[in-house]
């Protein structure tokens, strides 16, 4: 369960206009039927403890700067997976995530067949707003790395 970093898709840039951080990291599973829900519930619905004590730790810093600790309710998402909500879904991909005063985001869960395979990546996107989005994106990026590849390697198991 090799963890490969990859470039984002091509059609990115449509999905949050404007973002100033893309990343992008695949796997392989041997799942034929996995489908992008699928993926996004195995990644996002339950991480492993160290990531829950890394998220419960993000939420008491940023809370006296008014940022969101959980999904929000006004995004209209009905489907929340984990703690974000989903924005769009078909098979092949599903966009979850939500805007914020300091930062938009979204994370995008892609599943496509490659021989006996199917792959799963995983495209993080963020537009910063201010100062603020600006920090905590630099902040969070060497965790977001380790957390993303920790997250993946939950869909090939």
């Amino acid at each position: 369960m090799n963890v490969q970093t990859v470039e984002p898709s091509a059609d990115a840039d449509a999905l949050l206009p404007g973002a100033q951080f893309s990343d992008a990291y695949s796997v392989a599973t041997d799942s034929a039927e996995l489908n992008a829900r699928q993926a996004a519930e195995r990644m996002l619905g339950h991480g492993p403890r160290w990531i829950e004590m890394l998220l419960a730790l993000r939420n008491f810093l940023v809370a006296p700067f008014g940022l969101k600790t959980s999904a929000p309710n006004e995004t209209g998402a009905s489907d929340i997976i984990g703690i974000f909500p989903i924005v769009s879904q078909t098979p092949d991909r599903l966009v979850a995530g939500f805007n914020d005063k300091h930062l938009d985001f979204r994370v995008v869960v892609d599943v496509a067949t490659s021989g006996a395979a199917r792959n799963v990546t995983a495209t993080t996107l963020v537009k910063t707003h201010n100062w603020l989005g600006r920090t905590y994106l630099a902040i969070i990026l060497p965790f977001h790395r380790l957390v993303v590849r920790s997250l993946l390697r939950q869909v090939a198991t």
